[in-house]
């Protein structure tokens, strides 16, 4: 007999176990603990346990929909932060009605859209989405710097670089007027305890910040307009590896011109994989 049930009434290790299962043939290889499972995809992602879901066959948890909401640039958004249905009972009515558990969530908490991340080659998937009325909006690629000798590197006395708080990079997250994808966000990156904040100074005030984690995830970097194109990220860059002893930085922006220019000056470079962010309105 199938039964769906939230996540808070059910134990983390049938959490993860349908986690376990139904991404055994992802294109990603998830290689994580159970502890590591739950700090990271109730922690960082966003996800909630009371907004999630797994199905199960009897007692066997045999899928798994991840949930979490938050207010994305100005929208109460509900996000979809896994679908994990295990090999053996896909291409039925499970994924369907899934997701219509995880619109009716959002429906009943006054979300007006819902959201997700899909890998771009992951047709199948793309296509289901498309079917539940999703539609691809921005693309997010990702990059690699494995030689931190191609950073450039600028000596300008005139600004000062330090760590900063997280309410201070919380300003200068705010300044930025373009889309920042969700796990790239101060939400998200603040539920992080491994990020660090860097900022640049001018005369005393800051006008650049980035946040960076101690493996070398480059989470969004800013630098104020009239202060653009002069070195200064590069130089927050440099000084985040410095400070952080740092051998390799990887990195994901959405649809953003200045970013892919800041990354190639720098020496990152494309790597395969890309993701569609899809989304529906409600």
């Amino acid at each position: 007999m199938i039964k769906y049930r939230s996540c808070l009434e059910v134990s983390i290790d049938d959490v993860f176990k349908a986690f376990e299962d139904g991404f055994s043939d992802y294109i990603i290889k998830f290689n994580i603990t159970k502890c590591e499972f739950e700090k990271k995809f109730f922690g960082a992602e966003g996800n909630s346990k009371e907004d999630s879901f797994v199905v199960y066959d009897g007692t066997k948890p045999i899928g798994l929909m991840l949930g979490g909401i938050k207010d994305y640039e100005g929208v109460k958004t509900l996000r979809c932060g896994g679908l994990a249905i295990h090999p053996e009972y896909r291409g039925g009515w499970i994924s369907k009605r899934l997701f219509q558990l995880h619109q009716e969530t959002a429906q009943n908490k006054g979300c007006s859209q819902l959201f997700l991340e899909v890998i771009v080659g992951n047709e199948r998937a793309i296509a289901f989405y498309e079917k539940m009325g999703y539609c691809k909006v921005y693309d997010i690629s990702y990059y690699s710097n494995d030689n931190l000798g191609n950073l450039k590197r600028y000596h300008n006395k005139k600004i000062a670089l330090k760590s900063i708080s997280a309410e201070q990079y919380k300003d200068v997250c705010s300044r930025y007027d373009g889309h920042m994808n969700w796990q790239n966000s101060f939400e998200s990156v603040s539920l992080s305890e491994d990020y660090c904040y860097y900022g640049a100074f001018f005369e005393g005030k800051l006008i650049g910040g980035m946040s960076i984690n101690q493996s070398g995830k480059l989470g969004f970097i800013y630098v104020d307009k009239e202060f653009r194109y002069k070195g200064v990220g590069s130089s927050m860059t440099t000084y985040a590896v410095k400070e952080l002893a740092l051998n390799m930085i990887t990195t994901n922006f959405a649809n953003n011109s200045s970013a892919f220019g800041f990354l190639a000056k720098n020496g990152f470079k494309k790597v395969a994989l890309s993701q569609y962010e899809m989304y529906k309105v409600l």
